[in-house]
């Protein structure tokens, strides 16, 4: 079964913190220091509550039964980074990019970012944005392979994230591994 792509639902939630768990334990292993501090995870589980309930999160699946693999939320221009001067309704904003180690080698990161390039294309935004751990340079290697350009980094007092790319809605970098959407395409407003 091909991999599919479809709106979270609650019952989702569970499948979320595991891939959060799993992403937190494989960033320590690998050096990083995001996602570090346990305390986090309650008030993280209720933003991904939140962003479900208002349509913006994805969850990627395989299988039956299904196995969520990866989630993506599509959220509004964190106003901690992107300025007017950024026209930040020129984009689509990808948060929580998570994918499972079991989808290693999938090249699903990178799959998942081609579909917020249609998602931003089919809501005539010309731009898909992002914010990422400052101190996390593999991860940020990874969006400049993946056709991000590094726009600038802001360092605010309360904030660990802060690196900013973006890179234009009408890239497609694995046009033969199109994900499949599963479910309602629209954005959800504001």
């Amino acid at each position: 079964m091909p991999l599919q792509i479809r709106p979270a639902t609650q019952d989702d939630a569970d499948a979320l913190m595991a891939l959060r768990s799993e992403a937190e334990s494989w960033l320590a292993a690998s050096g990083v220091d995001q996602w570090r501090d346990p305390a986090t995870r309650g008030p993280a589980l209720a933003k991904w509550r939140r962003n479900i309930d208002a349509g913006r999160t994805w969850v990627v699946t395989s299988g039956l039964p299904e196995a969520v693999l990866a989630t993506v939320t599509l959220d509004d221009a964190d106003r901690d980074f992107w300025q007017e001067q950024d026209d930040p309704d020129s984009a689509l904003y990808v948060a929580k990019l998570i994918t499972s180690r079991a989808a290693g080698g999938q090249q699903l990161g990178g799959r998942i970012l081609d579909w917020v390039g249609a998602a931003a294309r089919a809501a005539d935004r010309p731009w898909v944005r992002l914010d990422c751990w400052r101190s996390n340079t593999k991860l940020q290697a990874f969006y400049l392979a993946e056709g991000f350009t590094h726009v600038r980094t802001e360092s605010p007092a309360h904030r660990r994230s802060g690196w900013m790319g973006q890179r234009p809605a009408s890239v497609v970098r694995h046009p033969d591994a199109v994900l499949i959407t599963n479910g309602a395409m629209s954005l959800p407003e504001g």
